[in-house]
């Protein structure tokens, strides 16, 4: 038995000192963050650097007079506890009409964000198209990051970037370590991550979501406004929104570039914002603070065939749709991090939480289904 142990302690020493060695020969040493720390957690703010978002004058959210006292089904909130939910809102009328948390969480509680982010980026492309710091989203992506302004990739423009139609090999693969995501999220240098792709497809063609297209969307912010995306978000939304908390959003290492597709961290009343923007058409108490045209084609099917062969329903710039609910969208993350706004209803719903359901009915979660079907009774 002490031989058999010995051998396994040899073997598990060699593993460890080949997989060390080609990390560090490769130059892919996120690998040892990507071992260290595993599996994303809704937390992950607290293992990378962040900027923060800084917040303005504050605008508290109204509580209205039935708080807390609307219908709500026991078979949601079961399902809700099963997918380990920490935050819930419902926003109706620009009144706070039913909030709850577990875990420790509460109205103040930072949550990770992940693809959330993208649409808070979307949102962010169309404040600089209103302002004409970017001109127009037919421009090529080689205008602003000059490793596209060369070959095949000087044909994508920035209108490919926000409907996930670039043509590039980005790799979406969240279980595979050795994957260009698990690189940009535990990397160090998500500027060379994002712009090492090649091209496969002819750019507008196929949808395929990719996580290195919003990334690239952040950088051409970056080079267009002259501020990080940090900075850009805290004048032009968390300010003028009123948010009551500063956010912190996660960069590849200090004073390096914001992680544009993720870890936008926040809580459920200051989230709840960015539906209210969406849901009143890219205003804020009627101050425009997104170009019109832009906000109209942001929840618009962008039509373009996907993997599978269809039309792609369910996606517009950077935002989701529910095929079956016209006028439905939605934010999303992958553990089940959602905003959803439901117009019919004047309704805004956010749920934060570390799971999401694997069931897809027409590629929405089950869970979204059931909070759609709530918000609009």
């Amino acid at each position: 038995m002490k031989k058999v142990l010995k051998g396994l302690l040899w073997f598990i020493v060699l593993v460890v000192i080949g997989f060390s060695a080609y990390a560090l020969i490769s130059g892919k040493t996120f690998l040892f963050n990507a071992v260290r720390y595993n599996f994303a957690n809704i937390d992950d703010y607290k293992k990378f650097p962040n900027n923060t978002v800084a917040i303005g004058v504050p605008q508290p959210w109204k509580e209205a007079a039935n708080y807390n006292k609307i219908n709500y089904p026991d078979t949601l909130n079961q399902l809700l506890e099963d997918l380990h939910t920490v935050g819930l809102l419902m926003i109706r009328n620009n009144e706070v009409v039913f909030e709850k948390y577990w875990s420790g969480y509460n109205d103040s509680s930072l949550s990770g964000s992940f693809s959330m982010a993208k649409s808070i980026t979307s949102l962010l492309i169309g404040v600089a198209l209103r302002e004409g710091t970017i001109k127009s989203l037919e421009e090529p992506v080689g205008n602003y990051i000059p490793e596209f302004n060369a070959g095949d990739k000087k044909a994508v423009r920035i209108v490919d970037l926000l409907t996930m139609s670039s043509g590039t090999d980005w790799n979406e693969s969240y279980m595979n370590l050795f994957s260009v995501t698990s690189e940009i999220y535990y990397g160090n240098d998500a500027y060379a991550t994002a712009n090492k792709v090649n091209m496969v497809q002819k750019p507008g063609t196929l949808h395929n979501y990719k996580s290195g297209d919003t990334q690239l969307l952040g950088l051409i912010l970056e080079k267009a406004t002259g501020k990080s995306l940090s900075e850009y978000a805290s004048e032009k939304l968390w300010q003028p929104m009123g948010a009551e908390h500063p956010a912190l959003w996660s960069t590849d290492k200090p004073n390096g570039h914001i992680k544009a597709y993720c870890c936008f961290n926040s809580n459920v009343r200051d989230f709840a914002r960015i539906g209210k923007l969406m849901l009143d058409s890219g205003k804020w108490n009627g101050t425009p603070i997104i170009d019109s045209a832009y906000w109209a084609a942001s929840i618009r099917p962008c039509g373009i065939q996907d993997t599978k062969g269809n039309a792609c329903d369910y996606y517009g710039y950077q935002w989701w749709l529910d095929p079956l609910e016209p006028g439905v969208f939605y934010a999303r993350g992958i553990l089940g991090q959602f905003i959803i706004v439901i117009p019919s209803t004047k309704t805004i719903i956010v749920r934060l939480g570390e799971n999401i359901s694997k069931e897809r009915i027409r590629t929405v979660p089950r869970e979204v289904k059931a909070l759609i079907n709530w918000g609009k009774h």
